[in-house]
């Protein structure tokens, strides 16, 4: 058995899809890569735009790469049912209802990565924080394609899948391309919150409701809010109505009640410490909970104001600025804009500025 084909079977037993993908992408990848960070959609995420030749061709930076392995590992969850109790308000991408991805992928990584020794290759395993263009890898391992959405998709497996890429020493021939099944289907579209889908396959994370919530971690600017809804970290919105997501179903682990309905009064009531040990492995945990805290102020602002307003005397007292300048825009926006000034007087010189332009936008 050849080295490749060794740890492919090795990577399916450690609950993987795996494919073989080639080295050198076709060119239209990095094409589009690099159009995609001139025209500044990768918004602040400026760690994308480092060395972007070397991520289009890993062997810039490594020159034994010969070949990939890409690994797909499902999120397909049902999501469970809502806990009682609490205020468990918000919708948490699919993703995030279980154990954080990357603790359960990056240890098969590293078992690969050593058994790769052993067959005398070298390794090297990332995921989705590695200087990697993962689904142009998935999409020219020719197992799926890359859909309207900008995510890859299998027939068996639509786009619920956490990617991953095992950049190896040996060599893998180029298979078909796999057809693009997206046909005349645009759902994923209309169905954007904000219609960060610019073009067939492209996201522009300015508008991304996910970014938004996730990636960036100062202040929302106000702009923003309307868009995010009752999204509290995340948005699956585009992969929801996608036919090839019909019929969600993964195995284990089971999704936990509490990280997909998380109740958003302990993002004010517990300390940084107690948070991150009540969510420990979570993707949470990550964020941090003033970045949870800031979104929670945004959903119950966007639709459930009575709730946010039992909420502000401890959002606008609350150890972090962030919290503090987001409470107090969510405040001028329920329009209690006298809590607002007067948290002025609490905050740093940008955070104050911040607060004005929310009193302006939202007066």
């Amino acid at each position: 058995m050849e080295p490749i084909e060794e740890l492919t079977h090795a990577a399916r037993r450690r609950g993987f899809d795996a494919h073989p993908a080639p080295a050198r992408l076709p060119a239209a990848y990095g094409r589009a890569y690099l159009d995609w960070l001139e025209a500044g959609r990768h918004a602040g995420m400026a760690y994308l735009a480092r060395d972007p030749h070397a991520r289009i061709d890993p062997a810039h930076r490594f020159p034994w790469f010969r070949g990939a392995l890409v690994l797909a590992l499902s999120y397909a969850y049902p999501k469970p049912p809502r806990p009682a109790g609490g205020l468990r308000l918000g919708r948490v991408a699919r993703y995030a209802w279980v154990r954080d991805y990357h603790l359960r992928i990056e240890p098969r990584l590293r078992e690969l990565e050593a058994l790769c020794a052993r067959l005398g290759g070298r390794c090297r395993g990332y995921v989705d924080h590695g200087p990697v263009l993962e689904r142009a890898y998935a999409a020219a391992s020719g197992a799926g394609w890359i859909g309207r959405n900008g995510l890859w998709l299998t027939a068996a497996g639509g786009s619920y899948q956490h990617l991953a890429v095992l950049l190896t020493s040996w060599p893998v021939e180029p298979e078909e391309p796999h057809p693009v099944r997206c046909g005349r289907c645009a759902a994923c579209v209309p169905a954007c919150p904000t219609g960060a889908i610019v073009a067939d396959g492209v996201v522009d994370a300015r508008l991304c409701v996910s970014y938004w919530t996730i990636e960036h971690r100062g202040p929302v600017p106000p702009e923003r809010w309307p868009g995010i809804g009752d999204r509290l970290f995340g948005c699956d919105d585009c992969q929801t109505v996608c036919p090839w997501n019909r019929r969600p179903s993964a195995p284990a682990p089971e999704p936990d009640p509490e990280l997909a309905w998380p109740d958003l009064g302990t993002f004010f009531s517990l300390s940084n410490r107690a948070f991150a040990r009540r969510y420990a492995g979570s993707a949470f945990v990550r964020s941090g909970r003033p970045l949870l805290a800031r979104n929670a102020l945004i959903v119950l602002s966007n639709r459930y104001p009575e709730r946010l307003l039992a909420l502000l005397p401890a959002a606008l007292t609350d150890p972090s600025p962030l919290v503090r300048q987001t409470a107090a825009a969510a405040a001028a926006r329920a329009g209690r804009s006298q809590l607002a000034q007067a948290a002025l007087a609490t905050l740093p010189e940008n955070a104050s500025k911040y607060v004005r332009q929310a009193l302006k936008f939202f007066g």
